[in-house]
């Protein structure tokens, strides 16, 4: 099963950037289908972005599309989450997931589409 680590997380102000990395324990490329959700207490996790299986389609949730960038380094493989004109609504704990789902990305919006999960990192984002 491949293991999943977060990292990057932090406090930042209103409109400062941030980049997140989650590094799986083995190739993803063609094999997994990776996110990044995001969660605050007292609320579901939600969706910020997937990356299909094969890495050419990605699908951002509406409200991070235009500062919010998924890109993937398989050379080290790893997933980054590339955060821009951060809002107090982005703050929460962010977690990596994958699963070996065939789906395009705009069909695993939902954290139970997703198998493997990381620990999470909180993200912070003060006005």
């Amino acid at each position: 099963q491949v293991q999943l680590v977060e990292s990057g997380g932090g406090s930042v102000q209103v409109g400062e950037s941030l980049r997140l990395s989650c590094t799986a324990s083995e190739r993803t490329l063609n094999r997994y289908a990776m996110a990044w959700f995001r969660q605050v207490p007292g609320k579901e996790r939600e969706v910020v972005a997937v990356v299909g299986w094969t890495g050419s389609s990605i699908h951002y949730a509406d409200s991070v599309k235009g500062r919010f960038t998924a890109f993937s380094d398989h050379a080290k493989n790893m997933v980054n989450l590339q955060m821009e004109n951060l809002k107090p609504e982005d703050t929460g704990v962010y977690y990596c997931a994958a699963d070996k789902s065939r789906l395009p990305a705009m069909m695993l919006t939902s954290e139970d589409r997703f198998s493997f999960w990381g620990q999470g990192t909180q993200v912070t984002v003060s006005s």
